[in-house]
């Protein structure tokens, strides 16, 4: 497996999935708003295939993971990307390397606390202020779980 920056000619195709997994272009994470197509990313690439996608934001000595998409699970595309982002952080000086996941979310809590990713914080009900901001965000997520919570995951680089 190759993993690569998201250039202009993956552009397209980077975009279309967050659309197809967030509505829009548009991510929100602690009250903030994200617009995908003008963050940096990095794709996973199988056989010729694009097959994970990772959008980021740097700032200042931190890094978030704005979103992680794999197309299949548990054959380590997931975890390539992490281990691709760890060390672009790490190369461009980020001292934590951080993710919000919504509390229906079992299986990315699972995913991120194996490798090695701490709980930071629980914001209670924040999703009613992410839905002010974006409308379109569903109340009904994994397992018929309401969606209503953000988990902050972070791993100390």
């Amino acid at each position: 497996m190759q993993v690569r920056p998201l250039n202009q000619s993956n552009r397209k195709w980077a975009m279309d999935l967050i659309k197809e997994v967030w509505i829009s272009t548009k991510i929100i994470s602690k009250g903030r708003v994200h617009n995908a197509n003008e963050l940096p990313g990095i794709i996973a690439i199988h056989k010729n295939h694009r097959v994970g996608l990772l959008i980021y934001n740097i700032i200042g000595n931190e890094c978030e993971i704005v979103s992680l998409n794999s197309l299949k699970e548990n054959v380590g595309i997931g975890t390539a990307l992490l281990k691709e982002i760890e060390r672009i952080s790490t190369l461009k000086g980020c001292k934590r390397l951080w993710v919000i996941i919504t509390n229906d979310n079992i299986n990315a809590l699972h995913f991120y606390q194996k490798r090695g990713f701490k709980i930071a914080a629980i914001h209670l009900d924040a999703l009613v202020q992410s839905r002010r901001l974006k409308p379109e965000i569903p109340f009904l997520g994994s397992n018929d779980i309401e969606i209503r919570d953000e988990i902050e995951l972070e791993k100390i680089l």
